[in-house]
C-alpha cells in the first residue's frame, strides 16, 4: 500500500512540474471557448443571427442568378 502512495506522490510532483501539461490543457480551453463563441454566433441548426443572414444572403444570390439566366 505504502508502494502505491509512494508511486502516486510522486506522479503528482512530475504532474505539478509538467509545463507541457499545461499548455495542453490551456489549448482544451481555448478550444472550448472557440466552440461556444461559434455556437453563440451561428446557433443550432442555422437559427442564429450569422445563419440567418448566411441563408438570407444566399438565397438573394440564387435569386439573382435565376433572374439573369
Amino acid at each position: 500500500m505504502l508502494r502505491y502512495f509512494i508511486k502516486t506522490t510522486e506522479a503528482l510532483k512530475r504532474l505539478r512540474k509538467d509545463q507541457d501539461g499545461v499548455v495542453s490543457f490551456e489549448y482544451i480551453i481555448v478550444a472550448a471557448c472557440i466552440i461556444g463563441a461559434v455556437a453563440a454566433a451561428f446557433g443550432t441548426g442555422a437559427t442564429g443571427a450569422i445563419g440567418t443572414a448566411l441563408s438570407g444572403g444566399i438565397s438573394a444570390i440564387v435569386t439573382k442568378f435565376n433572374a439573369a439566366v
